[in-house]
Parts: C-alpha cells; structure tokens; sequence
C-alpha cells in the first residue's frame, strides 16, 4: 500500500456543506450560517484538509485589526478523530504560519481553546503558543463553560531599509557602501 496523500484544498460553494458536517461532529459548538458566509469570502485563510482525497479535518482563519495590530484569529482548526495524530493539524497550522510570514503585518495570532481540552492546549504549546487569559463563560450550552486565549506573538519581517547617516537607504546600499569603502582603503 502507497503512502497516504494528505493535502489542503479551497472551500467553495461546492464543498461548503462538507465543512458545515464537520464542524458539527469535530466541535462541541455550532456555527451560524453568517460563520460560513464570512468563510467563503476569506480565501486562503480557509482550507478542507483531505486525507487519500476525504475531507477530515478544516482550518477557518480571519484577520482583525484592533489597537494598531494585525491579529489573524484562528476561528476553527479540527481534524475528525481517527484521523489525528496524522500530521493534519500540524499541516493545517503551518498553513496558517506561512500565511502570517508571508504577509509579513500580522502581530500575532490567537484562538479559542475550552479550558479542558488538554490535547489542543498542548498542540498549540508545541507551536509556541501561550495561554495569556482565561475567558469566563466564553461558552454557551456547554460546561466547562470557560476558555482560555492561546496567542503566539510573531516577529516581523525586517524592514528593507536601514537608517544610515540621518537619510533611510535600503539595505543594499549600505552593503555597497561598506564594499567600496573597503575598495578605496
């Protein structure tokens, strides 16, 4: 038997009950139809992840901006039982990770955890996540009813300027500038 094939996909018109179906068996909560209204317009920040061409796990991200900050909210990230510890949401995660270094704004992102859920809140941990509060009765309908905010703070990307001699200069000017320094000594 080959080795399994797992990938992301986009999130359509077409597939959108499909993400809806297991949303309801992976999450203890449920999401109104504006929830997958708002995923459909959202692009790369929403995936199906697919194990041998089967939808088993989803990933639904949205961008706020508040205080002066970019903050990426992970709104869903679940994989179908049998299917974790799969490298599925770790695939998921990263796809999340390279969309923040690749835009290269965003301060940090964060997520919703249910306080007991162990298994997610050392997920994230692996990944540099921290829980930075605990929201009291972030939940309805289920106990506990409490959640903790999980964050990773990212580092940004360097700017490609450098301020140099009262006047800002990309940064290879200042290497070429050293260069022919060296040159004339």
């Amino acid at each position: 038997m080959g080795k399994a094939k797992t990938e992301l996909g986009d999130i359509t018109h077409h597939n959108i009950k499909q993400l809806k179906r297991l949303n309801q068996v992976v999450f203890p909560v449920s999401y109104n139809d504006k929830f997958y209204k708002d995923v459909l317009q959202v692009g790369e920040l929403a995936k199906l992840a697919y194990f041998n061409d089967i939808v088993v796990g989803a990933v639904c991200c949205r961008i706020d901006q508040a205080a002066n900050q970019r903050k990426l909210y992970i709104m869903t990230l679940g994989c179908l039982a049998p299917y974790r510890r799969l490298g599925i949401g770790k695939m998921m995660l990263e796809h999340v990770l390279k969309i923040c270094e690749e835009d290269g704004n965003i301060d940090l992102i964060y997520l919703h955890v249910q306080i007991n859920n162990d298994v997610a809140i050392d997920f994230y941990k692996r990944f540099g996540f921290e829980i930075m509060e605990t929201k009291q009765h972030y939940y309805k309908r289920i106990e506990p009813a409490d959640a903790y905010v999980l964050q990773k703070t990212l580092t940004k990307k360097p700017s490609t300027t450098a301020f140099m001699n009262g006047k800002i200069q990309p940064e290879d000017s200042k290497s070429h500038k050293a260069d022919n320094q060296n040159k004339q000594s």
